[in-house]
């Protein structure tokens, strides 16, 4: 059997690509000079350095990626207390239900006051909570994306 009838037979391993990389190049970065790399590449999300490379090399956009920390951190807890509030309307409502099936109307009018003005003061904590988000996303938040 001759060696191209072999590798018509032979169908395994990967698809060979329709334009290879064949060409290298090396070059040689100071210590100072490979950290900046290093930082310009993780802030890059770029799939190798290879990629990054050629597309500086080629003008391509380079993205950059930044994760703020502290943002995450506020929307975090800002998801938790959202649950806590969640919460807290399941609890009222319940409460609403026990108070009318177990106390007259005179003494579940009486308890509803007082959870009226606490309810309240959880509305405007609920309004404070909701203008400090708005000055959080002004001030920390660059929707627009510069910088």
């Amino acid at each position: 059997m001759s060696e191209q009838q072999q590798k018509k037979h032979n169908k395994g391993g990967r698809n060979p690509k329709a334009n290879p990389s064949i060409h290298r190049y090396v070059f040689r970065l100071t210590d100072e000079e490979n950290a900046k790399f290093l930082s310009l590449f993780e802030a890059s999300g770029a799939g190798n350095k290879a990629q990054f490379v050629t597309s500086l090399l080629f003008s391509k956009p380079v993205k950059s990626v930044k994760v703020d920390m502290a943002a995450m951190d506020y929307y975090t807890r800002l998801t938790t207390l959202f649950g806590q509030f969640r919460a807290v309307g399941v609890n009222y409502n319940q409460v609403v239900k026990i108070l009318y099936r177990n106390f007259s109307e005179k003494k579940a009018a009486a308890y509803l006051f007082k959870l009226e003005k606490q309810t309240a003061a959880l509305a405007k904590l609920c309004r404070d909570i909701m203008e400090l988000t708005k000055e959080f996303e002004a001030k920390h938040l660059n929707k627009s994306g510069e910088e």
